[in-house]
């Protein structure tokens, strides 16, 4: 029987689209045109990669429109975000275009009477396992620095967004990039084991969540295949008694309800302490209620539904438990009457340390209000999770900022303002968040050979 991968508007619950999923015969050419696009794309003069980029980025932005629309019909992202989405995308690749030629270049140095220079070798095919949230930011903020290095790309996408995958696939037929050298996947837990295993296939990225990346990276382990993960995170968004309130609740509300919620590294246990927590309360419950919730094709609205209808399942049962561990229920709390995939924008108060929104990442609109004493006990509030991708700090004092940002056991440190992403930094986790990192140059060294040559000047 033949298995599919559906793509279903979670706004009406329709069917989009069935794609049906390769077979080991059709994974095997697929690997075979990947290795050919790999042999073909080592060989590229890097100046001819970055001119791809280009390429890539003058096609995202011709196409924002029908891309966005795609985004927003398969995973429910407010229109407006979506197309924010992708544009970001078309920045990235021209970021790369600019710079790209820098990273790869050859670092000499002098070894006694020797020269010696470290060259940045491509891996092979790299095989990537992308999640539904970023359909395309996901996908392309690993692939651009893969491909720049000189690796395929081989694309696993989430089921749900397979329209936006083959997409993607199509961004890239519309450039000079050898044949092969982006290709999709369309494989259950099986195929992505035989792709893992087979000696084509050189190393493996992942972005999803803990289970799955601990269960490929043993399998990729097992064969002495280098991986690289991002695995979410419970971030903590710390509010000391001197920050500027005003600003906080709007960096709260970003980052906590961008994407309706469904953001790795973004705002979810908010740690605010005792001095301003209730005025902090009030404000960021306003600022919530005044946020349009309704259907994404809609530009006014900012909230959408959520991505499948599981995970709106999984999520209220975390927030159900925590009320029954004792939390108390500010807003929202429940799922939305009707066709559509909607949760109410919910707030959570009064949550501590050993309630289910502490502990576990919440994937979509609720936010977790924890009251710190001061300053020292809201960073062991922050590190007192499995989690480590990113943090938040407010507070009108920088040298208080710097000493806690070094101890913020995080990826990354936001002081005084909110979760963000940019090439020209890395982004990445610690603990049950992943290790590896990608963007900047660190992203593009992550999949290479940094290989060694000598030379005896002799």
């Amino acid at each position: 029987m033949t298995e599919y991968a559906v793509s279903r508007n979670p706004t009406s619950g329709e069917i989009l689209a069935r794609y049906p999923m390769q077979s080991a015969d059709e994974l095997e050419q697929t690997l075979i045109r990947s290795a050919q696009g790999f042999n073909q794309w080592r060989a590229t003069p890097v100046k001819q990669r970055l001119q791809v980029l280009s390429q890539l980025a003058a096609q995202l932005r011709q196409r924002q429109d029908e891309l966005a629309r795609m985004v927003t019909l398969e995973m429910g992202k407010p229109i407006a975000q979506a197309r924010g989405e992708v544009l970001k995308c078309a920045d990235l690749c021209d970021w790369y275009a600019a710079n790209g030629a820098a990273m790869l270049a050859p670092q000499a140095t002098q070894v006694a009477d020797q020269q010696a220079w470290q060259e940045f070798r491509p891996l092979g095919t790299i095989l990537a396992v992308m999640p539904w949230n970023f359909p395309f930011w996901q996908v392309l903020r690993g692939a651009v620095s893969i491909l720049l290095a000189g690796n395929a790309y081989l694309l696993k996408h989430a089921p749900n967004v397979m329209g936006c995958a083959y997409l993607l696939h199509d961004l890239f037929a519309a450039t000079d990039i050898p044949n092969g050298t982006f290709e999709i996947i369309n494989v259950n837990n099986d195929g992505v084991s035989a792709a893992i295993n087979d000696d084509r296939v050189a190393a493996v990225a992942v972005t999803g969540s803990v289970r799955a990346g601990a269960a490929i990276a043993a399998q990729a382990g097992a064969v002495l295949k280098k991986t690289v993960l991002e695995l979410g995170g419970a971030d903590p968004f710390i509010v000391l008694a001197d920050a500027d309130l005003d600003e906080a609740v709007k960096a709260a509300v970003i980052g906590r309800f961008q994407n309706s919620g469904q953001v790795c590294m973004a705002a979810k246990r908010f740690i605010i302490e005792a001095p301003v927590a209730a005025e902090f309360e009030a404000r960021f419950v306003a600022a919530v209620q005044a946020l349009r919730i309704g259907d994404p094709l809609d530009e006014a609205n900012y909230i959408g539904p959520m991505a499948r209808f599981d995970l709106r399942d999984e999520l209220d049962g975390q927030v159900q438990k925590t009320l029954q561990e004792g939390a108390r229920l500010v807003l929202g709390g429940e799922k939305l009457a009707g066709e559509g995939n909607y949760y109410a924008p919910t707030i959570l108060a009064d949550v501590s340390e050993n309630m289910t929104a502490f502990k576990e990442e919440l994937f979509g609109p609720v936010a977790a209000i924890t009251v710190a004493q001061d300053a020292r006990h809201a960073l062991e509030l922050a590190n007192n999770s499995d989690f480590g991708l990113s943090a938040t700090l407010w507070t009108a004092d920088t040298t208080l900022a710097d000493e806690m940002a070094a101890q913020l056991e995080t990826g990354a440190v936001f002081i005084n303002g909110y979760g963000a992403s940019d090439p020209r930094v890395t982004i990445g986790g610690v603990k049950k968040s992943g290790y590896g990192r990608e963007l900047s140059h660190y992203g593009v060294h992550e999949f290479c050979n940094i290989q060694t040559v000598w030379k005896n000047r002799r």
